[in-house]
């Protein structure tokens, strides 16, 4: 079984949907919270690089990286929500009443995890 898929423990520990719920929450909150990367900020490659369109590329990455990871962040968090189990017997999903764990949330789970 993959590692947030497993039932919640009776000892009151989060379930695996929790947990992994919970980590890309937490990358959102630091991505959000993270100073965005300039050209200044970041190290660049030599100037004295054979391309420059590597050095473009480079500060367009590290200019995008943080908007990029608060977005797919926030579609995990969107998917993670609606993919979760059942509050009455959590033996199916919520959002696609398909068995627990669904498709989409095993899928989460392996990229993620």
């Amino acid at each position: 079984m993959p590692p947030f898929t497993s039932p919640a423990s009776r000892r009151g520990r989060p379930s695996e949907h929790t947990r992994l719920l919970q980590c890309v929450q937490g990358i959102l909150e630091r991505s959000d919270r993270a100073t965005p990367w300039e050209p200044d900020t970041v190290g660049l490659p030599d100037a004295r690089s054979e391309s420059a369109l590597a050095r473009i590329n480079d500060v367009a990455f590290y200019a995008n990286a943080r908007n990029e990871v608060s977005a797919l962040a926030r579609i995990c968090v969107d998917l993670l929500l609606l993919h979760t189990p059942e509050e009455t017997t959590g033996k199916h999903c919520r959002g696609c009443c398909l068995a627990w764990p669904c498709p989409t949330f095993e899928e989460i789970s392996r990229l993620l995890g």
